[in-house]
């Protein structure tokens, strides 16, 4: 996350209150959601999941080599050994070569970015490290669809709809292979936990997540 939004002390303080209690479950909920992504990242690949924060999505996905980047400081505890931490400001220049990574893959860590100009360099970013044909998958609350919810929680800051983050991307030559306004809930994680077999079966039938889903998807591809 920007050094300019909220300093590493205080991610840690945020996170820690908001999803501690339930770890568990949102490790088996991101385990579900790795076995769906899993077929646009490839096992031989180099995939940095940006805003990693406890390292979900990074115990669950397999990949040859495998980055996360966040500056809270719980994430070094948090992902798994075969994962490299980037700790740092993610509109700084990354510590990657030139087309280095296959897959860049983040989920609701835009929004947490103070402005379109942060977003804008970390999006330039992306672009230098992908490799030709590499991919961005980004999931992420819709304005749109959340309207006044969207500020319900306190680290969020940049409001964008599906269709503003794809123009954003066109705009740095990439293809958009998939865009939904709609795919996940706005959040996973009520005050009664959805069962597993619910969650697997929501993914498998894109017909409801034109009337469930509050987060967009977006994969585009770097030409």
């Amino acid at each position: 996350m920007s050094q300019q939004t909220h300093t590493p002390e205080e991610l840690q303080r945020i996170y820690g209150q908001r999803f501690d209690a339930k770890s568990e479950y949102r490790q088996k909920i991101w385990n579900i959601l790795a076995r769906f992504f899993q077929r646009w990242i490839p096992l031989d690949g180099q995939l940095l999941d940006l805003g990693c924060g406890y390292g979900e999505f990074l115990h669950g996905i397999s990949a040859r080599k495998k980055w996360g980047m966040d500056l809270n400081p719980e994430s070094r505890q948090r992902i798994p050994s075969d994962a490299e931490l980037l700790a740092q400001d993610c509109s700084a220049p990354w510590p990657l070569a030139d087309g280095a990574l296959t897959t860049v893959f983040t989920s609701n860590f835009f929004e947490h970015l103070p402005d379109k100009e942060t977003l804008g360099r970390t999006l330039d970013e992306i672009v230098r490290t992908l490799a030709p044909d590499g991919r961005l998958i980004a999931m992420g609350p819709n304005i749109a669809k959340v309207h006044g919810r969207y500020w319900d929680f306190w680290d969020h800051y940049l409001a964008l709809s599906e269709r503003s983050l794809c123009e954003a991307l066109r705009n740095r030559g990439f293809e958009i292979e998939i865009c939904h306004a709609g795919f996940l809930p706005y959040t996973m994680e009520g005050k009664k936990a959805s069962p597993l077999w619910i969650v697997e079966l929501y993914l498998r039938m894109p017909l409801l997540w034109r009337f469930l889903g509050e987060q967009f998807l977006v994969i585009a591809k770097k030409r």
